[in-house]
């Protein structure tokens, strides 16, 4: 059986959670109805005063009576003595009349409004003439008087002997007005719901009210009562929380229409203080009491008399406590405001220095950030310096490796050549000696290989000169070439310079021309160029370089 049990709680959990949010809606809705219970007592009194306009001295008595009645009825529940003087009219004017229904009518309601008063005496008097013999319907309202009668005088009784006695006639006279309500009537209802709860039928007598209650409307006095009945199956079924709802409604309605004899706001006033929600227990309590003494409900006020100072006391317990609380949070508050003082003071001294700090750091980071700068210009002029020296050398490599070779040919080529000569000087052809040392074919041929060598060889350094050389140029004039060469005069000098040879003297010894002659070409080249003519060859010096780094 245990194993499950985890099983029904967690099913029964959300039943139990609404009960509760239930519960506590229906509190927070008492609580704007006590908070507005001035503008029920004023639709009360409205109620009453129009109805008080009809009394003019050209009414019947029969009239009269039935207004009486109406005003009887209308303070029956809101004050007592008011309530008292229109059934006392009712039965002067009945006497008059010596209509025996209208007297009973009126004796029952006399008789009744003297035990809300706390007048016993008098009504017992009334009561014993036995009103309602005349009539067979008003025999069962003339028990409910007689059982309620009886019941508040067991409540006010002191003895155990008294108790019983009256609590004898109460169960008589309820069990007498059973007979004479229809089975169907709401009075009948009431009375028999009562008697099964006494007799421990709280599941049969919840099953009936809880049946009927949807169909009262939120304005008929009887859902007070019938909600208060529900509490109280509930209270004998020790339900809490169902038990506080029901009188949370009943109290809601009875705030509703004025009805300041009730018993529902002080039973749920206790209700609260048991399970320690003290501030809503007496504020309860003490509405309670305030209706009680205005409608001068002498039972009521007795009864919230009796629970009024142990609720009151509950209260300043907790007043003082809250005090208490008070007085140590404000003292937490100022030693927690003086710490907090001290923290920020220390805290305005550290941001201080770590201003300072941060300020230090921020110099450091600009140092540190120029001198990142300066270490990235240096690795920037270090790697075009290693590629400028990887260049170099590769330059060096090759002219060296061509250099040789075009020297080991022009020895051989000089020893050709001398040979010839010395064949021509042996055989006497002297002649033919004078015409070969006057000729410049030989050394012609020889400029024209020496230059194709150049070519070739340069072109096999920066095999994509002559594009990005264009690309330094307004247009490609000076690119164009003959058929079968490999660079123009214009293109040679701009390679000279590309390898460093920037004097126009040594450039006009290489390529055969006059100095001012290279000046011009220089010249006539820098006007062609595409930027400022101060950068064009420095512009030269990067040429192939973006393939090779």
């Amino acid at each position: 059986m245990n194993r499950f049990l985890p099983f029904l709680f967690v099913f029964l959990f959300p039943t139990l959670l609404l009960a509760q949010e239930n519960s506590t809606s229906l509190l927070r809705e008492l609580d704007q109805t006590i908070e507005n219970h001035q503008l029920y007592s004023n639709q009360k009194e409205h109620a009453i005063d129009s109805l008080k306009l009809l009394l003019k001295p050209a009414l019947s008595d029969l009239q009269k009576q039935e207004v009486y009645d109406q005003l009887y009825e209308e303070y029956r529940v809101y004050k007592s003595d008011s309530a008292l003087v229109f059934a006392r009219k009712s039965v002067q004017i009945a006497t008059r009349l010596k209509d025996p229904k209208r007297s009973d009518q009126a004796a029952l309601n006399l008789a009744s409004i003297m035990g809300t008063l706390g007048m016993y005496k008098e009504a017992t008097d009334i009561l014993a003439k036995n009103p309602g013999n005349h009539s067979p319907e008003l025999k069962g309202a003339y028990f409910v008087v007689n059982r309620v009668l009886y019941g508040y005088m067991y409540d006010y009784a002191t003895s155990a002997y008294e108790k019983e006695k009256y609590a004898t006639l109460t169960q008589k006279h309820r069990d007498s007005s059973l007979q004479h309500f229809p089975k169907q009537s709401r009075q009948h209802l009431i009375i028999q719901t009562e008697q099964l709860i006494k007799d421990g039928q709280e599941d049969e007598s919840l099953h009936q009210l809880l049946s009927v209650f949807p169909t009262i409307s939120l304005s008929d006095p009887d859902r007070a009562i019938f909600a208060y009945i529900i509490s109280h199956a509930y209270h004998q079924k020790k339900d809490r929380e169902a038990e506080k709802k029901w009188l949370a409604i009943s109290a809601i309605s009875d705030l509703k229409l004025a009805k300041k004899e009730n018993i529902s706001l002080r039973n749920l006033a206790f209700l609260l203080y048991e399970e320690g929600d003290i501030d809503r227990a007496y504020k309860y309590i003490q509405r309670s009491l305030e209706d009680a003494l205005f409608c001068n409900a002498r039972l009521r006020t007795y009864e919230i008399s009796k629970m009024m100072p142990i609720i009151s006391e509950a209260y300043e317990h907790q007043n003082q406590k809250n005090q208490q609380q008070l007085w140590l949070f404000l003292v937490s508050v100022s030693l927690l405001t003086v710490i907090l003082l001290i923290v920020l003071i220390l805290l305005f001294k550290q941001m201080k220095k770590l201003k300072i700090a941060q300020k230090d750091l921020n110099v450091a980071n600009t140092q540190l950030s120029e001198l990142n700068v300066a270490l990235h210009a240096i690795n920037l002029r270090l790697k075009e310096t290693n590629s400028t020296l990887t260049e170099a050398n590769l330059v060096k490599e090759i002219y060296i490796g061509k250099y040789m070779d075009q020297c080991s040919d022009y020895i051989g080529k000089l020893e050709a050549y001398r040979r010839k000569l010395n064949m021509m000087a042996t055989a006497g052809k002297m002649n033919n000696l004078i015409s070969a040392i006057k000729s410049k074919q030989f050394i012609e041929t020889e400029l024209k290989e020496f230059y194709s060598n150049f070519d070739k060889t340069f072109l096999l350094l920066f095999p994509d000169f002559i594009n990005e050389f264009e690309a330094l140029l307004v247009d490609s004039e000076l690119t164009q070439l003959k058929d079968g060469d490999l660079l123009n005069t214009e293109l040679r000098i701009v390679a000279l310079i590309r390898l460093g040879i920037k004097d126009s003297a040594k450039i006009a010894v290489f390529l055969r021309y006059s100095v001012s002659t290279i000046y011009n070409y220089r010249s006539q080249i820098k006007n062609k160029a595409a930027g400022p003519r101060e950068e064009f060859e420095a512009n030269v010096m990067q040429i192939g370089t973006k393939t090779k780094l």
